[in-house]
């Protein structure tokens, strides 16, 4: 049986912890989403406060959750109490589920914070009447990488969405600036081509909440000037359902692309063998009538080989185990530092 020798590891010089982050492009094309199976990969569901969107029909049992759409508005919307208005109650508590989780409550009475899409969150330009889009976490993983977020929507009419179109990036977003931190994680702000604002997304959570008063007769900066809807989105959203109002958005959206980051998170163990130790083992074979079989002569240094390394606790717990791809000579002569990275 090989030599099992034990060498005790000094947290402060032989371990050391490291984050990689892995990125991946995710183009999610508008054809998938509105319409290249006739809805039949759009789920909605009875209790009628969102829908779901999948890369094949949903009944496939190779269809994967992209995302879910809602819409919501703030009780202090213009458009709450309308005499029109359809699934009030749910859209306003959608808003106010949204805004819990992503911004929290402000105030000595809990008052539910509301969207808004400045980077300081000073109470100016409030985003009342939203579209969520709430990306599954199949595709953003841990979180979508800042400064890569493209969202294509169409503002024409109904009959050719796309004969006007803007693009929202949050393009100004890096790692190191252009976000804002608030309790549910950074954010950057959707502009579009004329720097006007037109919602925010969220990285950690995955979420893009897009603001439906800025599209609203307004010139397009790429196409020249042409009012966008016939009616306010507002008007829109309190009149339609929930799931009608989704259908509109995703009849609208051309293209939506970001990166999604994976952490790697590594502990690096610096295994030190030093000259002195680990040149012999109690292999039997490594002896033969009490000599050491690999010398030939008596002065020759005792050579050992290295084949594997052992993570143990302090209660001598074998926790982990790295093979190496060939053994490894050692002998009096050289002194040799292992690095083994646990990646979790």
């Amino acid at each position: 049986m090989p030599l099992i020798n034990y060498e005790a590891l000094d947290s402060s010089t032989d371990v050391t912890t490291t984050k990689t982050l892995l990125y991946e492009a995710i183009p999610l094309t508008g054809t998938i989403v509105s319409g290249t199976y006739s809805d039949e990969n759009i789920k909605n569901f009875t209790h009628g406060m969102f829908q779901a969107v999948y890369d094949y029909p949903y009944l496939s049992s190779s269809a994967n959750h992209i995302f879910d759409l809602t819409v919501g508005y703030s009780s202090n919307s213009a458009v709450s109490g309308s005499v029109s208005a359809v699934q009030e109650s749910k859209k306003i508590n959608m808003y106010n589920q949204f805004a819990q989780v992503l911004l929290g409550y402000t105030g000595s009475n809990n008052v539910v914070r509301e969207f808004e899409r400045d980077l300081t969150l000073d109470g100016s330009g409030k985003m009342l009447n939203t579209f969520m889009i709430n990306f599954s976490r199949l595709i953003t993983k841990d979180q979508i990488k800042k400064g890569s977020f493209s969202l294509i929507v169409g503002t024409g009419s109904w009959a050719n969405p796309f004969g006007f179109t803007e693009t929202l990036t949050d393009a100004s977003a890096s790692a190191t600036a252009g976000t804002t931190n608030t309790l549910g994680g950074d954010y950057g702000v959707l502009y579009n081509a004329g720097n006007t604002a037109r919602g925010v997304v969220f990285y950690q959570a995955g979420i893009a909440i897009l603001a439906t008063g800025s599209w609203d007769s307004v010139t397009d900066f790429n196409s020249g000037s042409a009012p966008i809807f016939s009616y306010t989105t507002a008007q829109s959203l309190a009149s339609a359902s929930i799931s009608g109002s989704c259908d509109a958005l995703r009849h609208r959206i051309k293209n939506i692309s970001f990166n999604n980051t994976t952490e790697i998170n590594s502990s690096i163990y610096f295994c030190r063998v030093p000259h002195n130790k680990y040149n012999y083992t109690s292999n039997p074979t490594y002896l033969s009538s009490s000599q050491i079989v690999v010398k030939s002569i008596g002065t020759d240094t005792p050579i050992s080989y290295i084949t594997t390394i052992g993570l143990y606790s302090s209660n001598n717990e074998l926790l982990a185990i790295a093979k190496l791809s060939e053994p490894l000579r050692k002998d009096p002569s050289n002194e040799i530092t292992l690095r083994v990275r646990l990646d979790y």
